[in-house]
């Protein structure tokens, strides 16, 4: 049936109505029923502020009837507001709250089981600090020539081609409004990125798109020539992402349109693949000339990396060639495992790459061991969506956080999980311009700017709750977490945390530390000579 059927057999089974009263007075509650229904998919296909009721007239209103008794309808028969798949109806409603300045308090209590196994909470201080301004920043790049002040909180990357056009302006419009940045995903600087002039982190993947030559590889000039518009702030090099780390991918002859060819600066209508690694290093002291060149290239804009975490000795790899060389990228942003807005096979959504808490402890772990950790700042993603999720992260070692799927959500996202299908319900992930065309921009980009905005007001009324100004002094100490019934331990406790100095010329008490720090290679990536041992101990 197609999205408009309801409302095509309202308009004729009005008309029809209306013929008929003519002769019967009686069918004028045909008239009456099937023309509110009529006028009801009319408003709907003529106003802007709901993208699902454009593209589904009529049909979005059972949507929205079925989820107005959701609620009830889990609470009694399904699953808990709290369960999170991947996001649980809490967090959503949340974002939904936030992006639309309407009241985000709740009453009777909380959802959460607060003696349950992993209940978190921040401690409060009975001299809470003073409120001031909630637009906290942090700068990145303090020695090089552009340094940029950066929100604690920003988009996180989602290219252009797997966001649809008009969700790309209103992110963009709303990181302008915020002044936070917009990261552009891979896909390289599209027009939409462009239009609105807000703050972009330009995110370059193993396909050099935008920054490439015929055959793939990277092209020196072409990259000059973008890194030197005034509205990109930073360069990220994607070395791997949190939905498939490891794994690249391929944009179908039939997708690669006139518009994402010229973009991506490949040919349309031809095969355009994104290699599983890159072709212009592959040491980790060849990673930091390469950062190095584009940092130089870009004018002495802040340059650095995004992974997610696999190998441990390939990270050790990578820090012990900062150590050795002193090439240091002005930051790192850890993507987590737990997925992110790119689709990738059951198996790397499920079971690939290291977790966001674990990974960023590690980078955050390494980087003090080497007295390096005030030189490189640490970004941070993975299923962020409130201020909780911010002050938690920043107590784990990150500088700042990114988020991708909590500004869908500020999009008009309704979890449908039907990016990968160009059938995306409310216009964010698709590229059928009967669908994109009716997500309004300047009401989303509102959203957008809304909810980054209120989530940095909680984070500021938390951090204050616990007597912190600022979000660079919160530490593992203040978040606690329920370990059993009768155990609470604080982040602190729980993990273990390097001394400055600590991999100076020694190996900490740590487990992953001791079996792979020392056999780490600044040269390459191979894996030690005790992990191909256990390799070679089977036989083929």
């Amino acid at each position: 049936m197609s999205r408009y059927t309801l409302y095509a057999l309202s308009l004729l089974l009005t008309a029809l109505s209306l013929l008929l009263m003519r002769a019967d007075p009686a069918w004028a509650w045909g008239v009456g029923g099937f023309g509110a229904l009529a006028v009801l998919g009319t408003v709907d296909l003529l106003q802007k502020r709901s993208t699902l009721r454009r593209n589904y007239p009529i049909l979005a209103h059972f949507r929205y009837g079925l989820e107005s008794i959701g609620p009830e309808m889990r609470q009694y028969f399904i699953e808990a507001d709290t369960a999170e798949v991947p996001f649980s109806r809490e967090q959503r409603a949340l974002v939904y709250q936030r992006s639309k300045s309407v009241n985000d308090v709740r009453p009777f209590g909380t959802l959460q089981d607060v003696y349950g196994n992993d209940y978190e909470w921040i401690n409060h201080s009975l001299l809470p600090a003073p409120h001031g301004s909630h637009d906290f920043r942090v700068v990145i790049g303090e020695s090089s020539a552009q340094p940029y002040s950066a929100s604690v909180f920003n988009i996180s990357a989602m290219s252009f081609g797997s966001l649809s056009p008009n969700a790309i302006r209103a992110l963009n419009e709303g990181a302008r409004r915020g002044g936070f940045y917009h990261d552009t995903g891979e896909g390289s600087i599209s027009p939409y990125h462009r239009e609105n002039g807000g703050d972009l982190v330009w995110e370059i993947g193993s396909g050099y798109f935008g920054c490439r030559n015929d055959d793939g590889s990277f092209n020196a000039e072409r990259f000059a020539a973008n890194a030197h518009d005034p509205q990109v702030k930073m360069i990220e090099l994607k070395l791997s992402q949190g939905a498939k780390p490891g794994h690249g991918g391929v944009l179908p002859a039939a997708k690669v349109t006139a518009e994402i060819a010229a973009t991506r600066g490949v040919p349309e209508g031809v095969e355009c693949v994104s290699p599983a690694r890159h072709a212009a290093f592959d040491t980790p002291r060849g990673l930091l000339e390469f950062i190095a060149q584009l940092r130089e290239l870009s004018g002495g804009k802040p340059t650095g990396f995004k992974l997610a975490i696999g190998h441990p000795w390939e990270w050790f790899g990578i820090a012990k060639a900062m150590a050795e060389t002193g090439l240091l990228p002005d930051f790192i942003v850890v993507d987590g495992a737990e997925g992110g807005t790119g689709a990738a096979p059951a198996e790397f959504i499920d079971h690939v790459g290291v977790p966001m808490h674990e990974a960023l402890m590690l980078v955050h772990n390494t980087l003090v061991g080497l007295e390096l950790r005030d030189r490189v700042r640490i970004g941070a993603a993975g299923r962020i969506t409130s201020a909780f999720d911010i002050a938690r992260t920043l107590a784990m070692g990150a500088d700042w956080c990114n988020a991708a799927r909590g500004y869908m959500f500020a999009l008009g996202c309704i979890q449908a999980q039907s990016c990968h299908t160009d059938r995306c319900p409310s216009g964010v992930a698709t590229q059928d311009p009967t669908r994109w065309g009716r997500l309004d921009v300047p009401d989303k980009a509102s959203r957008v700017h809304h909810f980054h905005n209120n989530t940095l007001k909680a984070l500021r009324d938390l951090l204050c709750a616990s007597g912190i100004g600022h979000p660079g002094q919160i530490g593992p100490e203040h978040i606690l977490r329920r370990m059993s019934p009768t155990e609470v331990r604080s982040l602190g406790a729980i993990y273990r945390f390097l001394a400055p100095g600590d991999l100076i010329g020694k190996v900490p008490e740590h487990a992953v530390f001791q079996a792979f720090w020392p056999n780490a290679r600044s040269d390459s990536f191979a894996a030690p000579e005790k992990v191909q041992s256990m390799r070679n101990s089977k036989s083929f």
